[in-house]
């Protein structure tokens, strides 16, 4: 009778470990699904907690921070803005003097030409004096005299000017002393005299002029 007994309780074991009666449901679970299930319904994950948000100093600091750099890159872009004007100022400078100054080479040979074209027109208009009744010479007079006008005008016209410094104080930017002359009637470190004449390309001095300054004569 026992022994039956301990057969029908071990047709009740299944092979998982778990504890069944013939036509019952099952009653209880094995001791590892417990700890399954205990560890499934454990403490929430520690990292899954809200952070806790930062203080009022340590956000008034990072303000700070933040507008001490924003001055920062500001004045950096200031600065570089400020640069690269400068640099657009020198460039467009430097292109504008290329357009004015660019034939300054060529006017300088130019004036010589001038020099020449003015001293055969001072001696034909020595030849062509009244008392000499050639008319060639006074027609050859008048077409270099006309031609020397047309010239000044294309000078002008380019911004090519002869100086006129006569009667003016010296610069030694301008002029160049070859000789001294007493000062008689003007006053002394004035210009008496040129030998040759200065030219100016848009103001500035391209061919220095030869001048006499008149000095203190001394008895």
């Amino acid at each position: 009778m026992a022994a039956r007994s301990v057969r029908r309780l071990g047709s009740g074991l299944s092979l998982g470990g778990s504890l069944c009666f013939r036509g019952c449901p099952r009653v209880f679970s094995t001791a590892a699904q417990q700890r399954s299930t205990g560890d499934e319904c454990g403490p929430e994950d520690p990292h899954d907690e809200p952070k806790h948000p930062l203080s009022d100093c340590a956000i008034k600091h990072k303000a700070i921070k933040l507008e001490e750099q924003v001055r920062d890159l500001t004045e950096r872009y200031r600065k570089a803005l400020a640069d690269s004007e400068n640099v657009r100022r020198r460039t467009q400078k430097f292109v504008e003097d290329a357009k004015l100054f660019g034939i300054q080479s060529f006017c300088r040979d130019l004036v010589e030409v001038a020099d020449i074209l003015e001293k055969t027109t001072e001696s034909a208009a020595e030849e062509a004096e009244p008392s000499n009744p050639n008319p060639t010479l006074k027609k050859i007079y008048e077409g270099l005299s006309l031609i020397e006008a047309k010239l000044q005008s294309v000078f002008a016209k380019h911004g090519l000017q002869k100086m006129n410094p006569v009667g003016g104080r010296y610069d030694p930017y301008d002029h160049e002393i070859v000789c001294h002359v007493p000062a008689e009637g003007m006053q002394p470190g004035t210009i008496a005299l040129v030998t040759q004449d200065g030219y100016k390309l848009h103001g500035r001095t391209i061919r220095h002029a030869l001048v006499g300054v008149a000095v203190e004569s001394q008895e």
